[in-house]
């Protein structure tokens, strides 16, 4: 079989209905081309594998799963690319969707790479930490609503689909799990720019307990920060709040 490497953050899922339940929201969307993250031991691969008339690649790190998928699936040969995903180049030409069990020790920059390729990713359904899970898709006025919140709904509608228990996975993370989808935002706020508009969220939780107008105030002109709307906190605000303030940034 395999090892498994605590240094990737690997926790295998073994729930075969878990494993059918992530396909079955995946297929709710048409695709032509898909892209795995992570299949480890080919617990979803094997599944995906069935789906008719996709182009199917996986992205893998580690040497010993790469080894024990192609022995296993010999159809992946040819499929699997054999890098960290952080550094890879896009997968395919044209639109694409992602599916993973992502490694939770960089789920988060994972989903900032689907941003990145937010012009080209129609979908994406993965599995993350619950609590990660639950900031991506939450709300303003949400305790849990912070950068991530805004930054991944300005350009993708967020829908947590599912819990799942911690004894699904072998061995068993000590945290509970989250499958959440994301959808291009057909409705992307206009925003200055993007560097903008990541600059003014990230500066505006950094100190969320403050009022906007003390946490941005070397953003904007003292002339802007007279408007009411700064005596909000950033977890009040909506994501296309945040995208209309870019505009009046210095």
């Amino acid at each position: 079989m395999y090892t498994l490497k605590k240094s990737l953050g690997q926790h295998f899922l073994k729930d075969e209905n878990i494993c059918r339940k992530i396909v079955s929201s995946l297929q709710q969307q048409s695709f032509r081309q898909l892209l795995e993250v992570g299949p480890g031991g080919g617990a979803l691969t094997k599944y995906l594998l069935e789906l008719k008339d996709i182009d199917f690649k996986a992205v893998e790190l580690d040497d010993e799963k790469v080894d024990y998928l192609l022995k296993t699936w010999p159809q992946l040969t040819g499929k699997i690319i054999h890098q960290n995903f952080l550094d890879i180049e896009k997968p395919f030409m044209g639109k694409f969707t992602v599916v993973g069990n992502f490694p939770y020790n960089i789920s988060t920059q994972i989903l900032f790479k689907i941003v990145e390729w937010k012009e080209d990713v129609e979908g994406a359904v993965g599995m993350f930490q619950k609590e990660v899970a639950q900031r991506v898709a939450a709300k303003e006025g949400s305790k849990v609503y912070g950068v991530i919140s805004v930054l991944i709904q300005a350009f993708f509608k967020v829908e947590y689909l599912f819990d799942v228990n911690e004894k699904c996975f072998q061995p068993p993370p000590k945290v509970k799990s989250g499958v959440i989808r994301l959808l291009p935002n057909p409705a992307t706020p206009a925003m200055k720019s993007e560097k903008d508009f990541f600059l003014l969220v990230k500066t505006a939780f950094n100190q969320r307990r403050k009022t906007l107008r003390n946490a941005v105030k070397g953003l904007f002109d003292a002339a802007i920060l007279g408007d009411e709307l700064f005596n909000k906190r950033a977890e009040q605000l909506t994501v296309e709040q945040f995208a209309e303030l870019t505009f009046k940034m210095r």
